[in-house]
């Protein structure tokens, strides 16, 4: 008797012409975790939500526990015992995050939610698996991280069975990712069945049993991890060899060409600031890193330096020019580009084409408009060569909506925009979140070349193997303040892993 709770026979799901998943076939079996690895738009999103329910699929059979299975709707798959956190969150953004880990499932009290039955169980469940919450903070209030867990916690409420996680390290912090896998192994060992996409090698080393690859839509191969190595799986992923060591020229550093002095923004229902009395520099031909554990007022200092919120206290320079109260625009035309970490929230709009928002920044120069009137076969033009230099895929080209973009498409497509714009100073948070490993090797060599044409880089990241290997400098952010101002070649991810926990700090750092 198989001992597979999911058999997923010669699956093919469409888009339109575009054939997103052609004749995949995937067993889950019993207690393992399987992951699903393949470069950005190769199908692993798409596959997952057919089996929950999201998509239909055109071919194929789905059985569950050896039997045939109907999936409608996410509903039919919570029947089937099937959870899923999803890689971009399916949250209301003014619920509590006790309202949202309970939402279509609440226990009830004659026809009364039972919140403090409710939450009696959403703490034991959140200190078992060492997922620290607010249950009275509102969604949008908290950090992408935070948010992170809300969504696992949403799941194992449900007492799910079958597990599916869905990139869902992109945005934790390399502590939190431990944990993660910690508590996946543990899920697994307790008998529950586990899906795990991700881009990550080393995650997939570390925690799977098995691997299945695809890319463009097929089925390449399933392989046992124990018995393959990073540098095959990533060759079978993207059909070349991928080269891992970043080749950073010798520094040549400029002048400042963006700094800030004494940056401080309150944080709402606290007496504590989210950012206390910052001060940093960047000069030209450097890449400044800020490294940190999510929630210690990352977030909140990019707001402030980017304009999307203003600082309470403090002033912000670029190119010796006082932009404090400049408008996002006028920080743009300043020579200011920005990754943002929340690509759905802040990088695009979804309901927008990709050639649309490929000129969100610039659509009003002479370029893309004449008279008021837009010139659409130059915004088409443009669009397709960088989607060409980028390698966006999707699958209508310059005319896909925004929304239709996988993750990691709609990451590159922010990432492409943001560096052919020539600005003098680019803050980008989280680059290469949702990439696989031939996007990170092709945006991290497009850093470096920002860099090297003397450019300044600001980077926000919590993956500390990105921070050591393209950082000239480490700042560290514990509890809103930079504790450290470290030179990567006299540091280790030891030593930042102390400043990180603020068990360490350094006196006299800039």
């Amino acid at each position: 008797m198989s001992n597979n709770v999911i058999e997923m026979d010669h699956i093919t799901k469409r888009f339109g012409s575009f054939t997103a998943v052609d004749d995949v076939s995937f067993h889950l079996r019993q207690g393992e975790i399987h992951a699903l690895l393949g470069e950005n738009g190769a199908g692993k999103t798409t596959l997952v939500n057919v089996l929950f329910g999201l998509y239909a699929h055109e071919e194929g059979t789905i059985k569950i526990k050896g039997e045939p299975a109907t999936l409608n709707n996410p509903n039919d798959a919570n029947d089937y015992g099937i959870g899923m956190v999803h890689q971009h969150f399916m949250l209301v953004q003014n619920f509590t995050v006790l309202e949202s880990i309970i939402l279509g499932d609440e226990p009830t009290k004659a026809g009364i939610i039972n919140k403090s039955k409710a939450l009696e169980k959403v703490l034991e469940i959140s200190e078992r698996y060492k997922l620290a919450i607010e249950p009275d903070a509102e969604i949008r209030n908290i950090t992408v991280g935070q948010q992170q867990r809300v969504e696992i916690l949403k799941m194992l409420f449900r007492e799910n069975e079958i597990l599916i996680f869905d990139e869902p390290t992109a945005v934790l912090t390399p502590q939190e990712i431990d944990e993660l896998m910690s508590i996946m192994r543990n899920l697994a060992d307790e008998g529950k069945s586990i899906i795990f996409i991700t881009h990550k090698l080393n995650e997939i080393q570390k925690v799977a049993d098995r691997v299945t690859i695809l890319r463009k839509g097929k089925h390449i191969v399933t392989l046992d991890v124990a018995d393959t190595t990073a540098e095959e799986m990533s060759e079978l992923m993207v059909g070349r060899a991928v080269d891992f060591d970043v080749d950073k020229a010798e520094i040549a550093r400029g002048d400042v060409v963006f700094s800030c002095e004494n940056i401080t923004v309150k944080r709402e229902h606290s007496t504590k600031n989210a950012v206390h009395d910052v001060s940093l520099e960047v000069h030209s031909g450097e890449i400044v890193s800020v490294a940190g554990v999510d929630g210690n007022g990352q977030s909140e200092l990019v707001y402030a330096l980017t304009g999307i919120t203003p600082p309470d206290e403090g002033r912000i320079f670029l190119n010796g020019r006082d932009i404090s109260k400049s408008s996002i625009r006028e920080r743009t035309e300043s020579g200011m580009a920005h990754i943002p970490e929340d690509r759905q929230r802040f990088g695009m709009i979804l309901d927008l084409s990709l050639a649309n928002n490929l000129v969100l920044q610039t659509y009003y120069l002479p370029r893309f408009q004449k008279r008021g009137f837009m010139r659409f076969d130059s915004i088409r033009g443009y669009a397709d060569e960088l989607i060409g230099r980028f390698d966006i895929r999707s699958s209508e080209g310059a005319n896909s909506m925004g929304r239709a973009l996988s993750g990691g498409n709609q990451q590159k497509a922010i990432v492409a925009r943001e560096l052919d714009r020539d600005a003098d100073i680019i803050i980008a948070v989280q680059p290469v979140r949702g990439l696989d490993v031939g996007a990170i090797e092709y945006i991290h060599g497009q850093l470096l070349e920002q860099r090297n044409q003397g450019k300044g880089v600001l980077l926000i990241s919590f993956e500390l193997d990105e921070v050591m290997n393209l950082s000239d400098r480490i700042l560290v952010m514990y509890e809103g303040e930079i504790v450290a101002d470290l030179d990567p070649d006299q540091t280790d991810e030891r030593e930042l892993g102390l400043y990180m926990a603020g068990k360490k700090k350094e006196v006299g750092h800039v």
